[in-house]
């Protein structure tokens, strides 16, 4: 069955997807082309307008929206604590000064991040998911429900994994964080995907509207983003 979306909800998309590119596009212009510090120093700002841009263009923010929009950030942030103190999650790393206040060495805004990764890849993936459903082939009425439902939940946090790599390489050149002996250990992307798989799981059940455009177009915006910058960097 098709999903309706209001036309309030694109019209939103549209707008947010605006001020999103606009942010991206001089983002990567002062710091890319004019190697700007003082740009960087406003990521958290850009977390925050970004963060606000996905409640501005949900459809309907019910109990289990926001329920999972507390628990991937408390999720996020607690992965990220035991990372940084005991290296058991992603490896041995230590954040800087560019995300903004710590606490116990954990930027407090790296779980809103993590909370617009798991709703941008989620989205994706229960978008395509629809798509299928209402292609009119009908290949996806072969594969049994519960065969399709773990496909989703686990390319979905396979795509989380891919947005890390990414990112990992910009990250460390504009000074979010470091690893040690500057190396990226694979433990880290079994960690990404261990981490996303569980919110991904959560995200699949919990019924709130999925259908975010914006919210989709954010997860190509900061993919495209960082990859200019991984090549002018």
């Amino acid at each position: 069955m098709d999903v309706k979306v209001p036309f309030q909800t694109y019209t939103r998309a549209q707008k947010a997807t605006v001020v999103a590119i606009a942010f991206h596009l001089s983002g990567f212009v002062a710091m890319a082309i004019f190697r700007s510090t003082y740009f960087v120093q406003l990521t958290p700002v850009n977390f925050l307008v970004c963060a606000g841009l996905i409640f501005y263009t949900q459809q309907r923010i019910n109990g289990w929206f926001l329920a999972f929009f507390l628990v991937s950030a408390a999720a996020g942030f607690a992965a990220e604590w035991v990372g940084v103190n005991t290296g058991v999650l992603f490896g041995n790393y230590t954040y800087g000064t560019v995300l903004g206040p710590k606490w116990m060495g954990v930027p407090f805004l790296i779980g809103l991040q993590w909370f617009m990764v798991m709703y941008g890849v989620g989205c994706c993936l229960h978008m395509l998911q629809h798509r299928l459903q209402n292609s009119s082939t009908g290949a996806y009425a072969r594969f049994p429900s519960w065969w399709m439902r773990a496909a989703i939940i686990g390319d979905a946090a396979l795509l989380a994994v891919f947005f890390d790599w990414v990112l990992e390489p910009v990250a460390i050149k504009l000074g979010y964080w470091q690893w040690k002996d500057g190396t990226i250990p694979l433990l880290n992307y079994y960690s990404w995907w261990g981490v996303s798989i569980l919110l991904q799981t959560l995200f699949y059940y919990f019924p709130f509207p999925k259908h975010n455009y914006f919210a989709l177009h954010l997860l190509m915006i900061q993919l495209m983003f960082f990859l200019l910058m991984r090549l002018f960097l």
